[in-house]
């Protein structure tokens, strides 16, 4: 992975500042990597691993709710049961086809003409969503029945395809079951960590053998420059859904992705 210091810094930024928000933190990672010539055969992995950093933003931000739960658990408390259900069936589903998808999803890693098309066409689903959607009747993540959190758990499988967003699937999904817009926000952080932590591990007991010294430092670097960012957007993130909702996002996506196509295609 023959890649300055700088670009590896820049990519990491991309990675913290788009993991949360539904615009594909995968997709821009291709696309800002085809852009600055980032041109690997380990840039699959290092996509994947650095989003780590991101999902360890997480778990600080909000570690007193995990804190709480994992206390309830021990107590038997109904809300730390059923706020554990939730995440993990909102995981099987993606965990058991990502298992069986894996080879196409790394295949699909390298087109950033599906990311761009996965960007302008997630973005008009989200505005109309959004329009459609109802009043919600889950305002806690305790709240979620176990139908919701496994439908939910299915329509996150949509963001294996890059440009898609696995924070946006989630959250439109939840929205379409009922869910109300800052829970749908907080479910979708959560369900990440578990997500990805498997993906993670997947990848590098693929291909972690194969990573040589220099792609590992660069990882690392990746790691760091995620994590930070990303738990700066986190905060900011669920005060935008709060007051506007999700079409800001909806409309950057179709720009971005409509930019995208043009670039693509003259090139």
């Amino acid at each position: 992975m023959e890649s300055s210091i700088i670009t590896i810094i820049l990519l990491g930024i991309v990675e913290g500042l788009t993991e949360f928000i539904p615009v594909s933190s995968t997709g821009h990672l291709i696309l800002a990597g085809t852009l600055l010539g980032f041109d690997s055969e380990a840039s699959g992995t290092f996509e994947i691993i650095i989003q780590l950093g991101a999902i360890l933003a997480v778990l600080v931000a909000y570690h007193k709710r995990f804190t709480d739960v994992l206390t309830g658990l021990m107590r038997r408390e109904a809300g730390a049961i059923a706020f554990t259900r939730n995440i993990l069936l909102g995981v099987i589903p993606s965990m058991a086809i990502g298992f069986v998808a894996y080879p196409y999803v790394k295949a699909m890693l390298g087109s950033p003409l599906i990311v761009a098309w996965a960007l302008l066409i997630g973005g008009i689903a989200i505005l109309v969503i959004e329009r459609l959607v109802k009043e919600p009747t889950s305002h806690s993540v305790e709240a979620i029945s176990w139908k919701t959190a496994l439908g939910i758990g299915f329509v996150q499988c949509l963001s294996m395809i890059p440009g898609v967003s696995r924070s946006g699937a989630t959250i439109m999904g939840a929205l379409s079951f009922g869910v109300e817009r800052k829970t749908a926000a907080e479910y979708s952080f959560f369900l990440a960590i578990p997500t990805m932590l498997a993906a993670s591990a997947y990848d590098l007991l693929k291909s972690g053998a194969d990573l040589g010294r220099g792609e590992w430092i660069d990882i690392a670097i990746g790691f760091v420059v995620s994590f930070i960012v990303a738990l700066i957007v986190i905060r900011w993130f669920i005060n935008i859904v709060s007051r506007y909702g999700f079409a800001p996002f909806a409309w950057y996506r179709i720009v971005i992705g409509s930019v995208a196509l043009v670039w693509l295609y003259s090139l």
